[in-house]
């Protein structure tokens, strides 16, 4: 079958049925904390969201071509601490968030280099620069935080404009730049053929590894942006940024129909996974205040997408 027809069967009802279950969570929420769901409440736990927000982009085309990126929270952390160490000599925060989003963006592409140079398994790289990238950052910094970035820059993240926070029209801009380059331009399509047969693919001369080398150099680009977001946020750097984001950004790509083995999944399914793992989040974390059940929720989450993945996968292969 298809992979294009594949998707559009799939994403359809897959869609629908992410609606019902954000509206029912909603309507639930509602019921036992009055007041949760109204739009200035929502607005503001949207404060939370706009980090992983943009790691879904890039995880979502990574994890199309059947591969993943299980180092994005690490770039984070190392990203931070060389935010927080440029400020330090040049006191200028427009040049730390540009050594910023530089280094996401070498990060991510000394991703895509390893794996596409010596064929190796991305989920072998990632886990072996998960643990580099954080090491790097927790060497540099030697566990010092940095701060007091000026007040101007720490209003960044929490500015807003018509009651809406920049960082939403920012994740809104390059949601459609990457929807429009996936479903209208031949490459974009490229990624649902090198997820559903890598072989075939190569065969017919999609240049793979190049655009696997693009697509994480592109990932780490984003990890930098939401890193620029992040410390503007809370107004400090440090080594442990980024820490456990991993899960929750492959878990809203998965939750949101984009099958893990690749092929399979499309943007609009991803934000709707995106919403729905932010409202468990707050709802379980902050009204509920039990914290500790927010790894197992997302985690049983996780589990349940991959399953119904794996079946969908083998039904539509036979």
């Amino acid at each position: 079958m298809h992979p294009g027809r594949t998707f559009r069967e799939f994403g359809w009802w897959h869609e629908v049925v992410l609606l019902i279950l954000l509206a029912l969570l909603l309507a639930v929420a509602e019921r036992l904390v009055p007041g949760f769901s109204n739009w200035s409440n929502q607005l503001y736990l949207s404060r939370h969201l706009w980090e992983l927000a943009l790691l879904t982009l890039g995880m979502t085309l990574i994890i199309l071509t059947g591969g993943i990126d299980l180092s994005v929270g690490s770039i984070m952390g190392l990203c931070a601490v060389i935010f927080g160490m440029t400020f330090q000599w040049c006191q200028r925060t427009d040049v730390a968030a540009l050594a910023c989003l530089l280094t996401g963006t070498l990060a991510g592409a000394l991703n895509g280099f390893l794996i596409a140079r010596f064929q190796l398994h991305s989920l072998i790289v990632t886990l072996a620069t998960f643990a580099a990238y954080r090491g790097i950052a927790e060497g540099l910094s030697q566990g010092k935080s940095y701060s007091q970035f000026g007040s101007a820059f720490s209003q960044l993240a929490r500015s807003s404009v018509l009651g809406i926070p920049w960082p939403g029209y920012l994740f809104a801009v390059f949601t459609i730049l990457c929807g429009v380059w996936l479903s209208l331009t031949p490459t974009g399509r490229y990624l649902y053929a090198i997820g559903y047969n890598e072989r075939a693919s190569r065969y017919s001369g999609i240049s793979v590894d190049r655009i696997r080398r693009r697509l994480y150099m592109f990932s780490g680009f984003l990890a930098g942006l939401a890193t620029v977001i992040y410390v503007s946020r809370f107004n400090t750097a440090k080594a442990d940024d980024g820490k456990g984001f991993e899960l929750d950004v492959i878990t809203a790509v998965v939750v949101g129909g984009t099958s893990i083995f690749g092929g399979r999944g499309n943007l609009l399914g991803t934000v709707l996974g995106l919403l729905l793992i932010h409202e468990i989040r707050m709802f379980v974390g902050r009204y509920w205040g039990l914290d500790e059940l927010k790894p197992i929720v997302i985690g049983i989450l996780l589990i349940v997408s991959i399953l119904a993945s794996s079946t969908i996968s083998r039904q539509d292969r036979t």
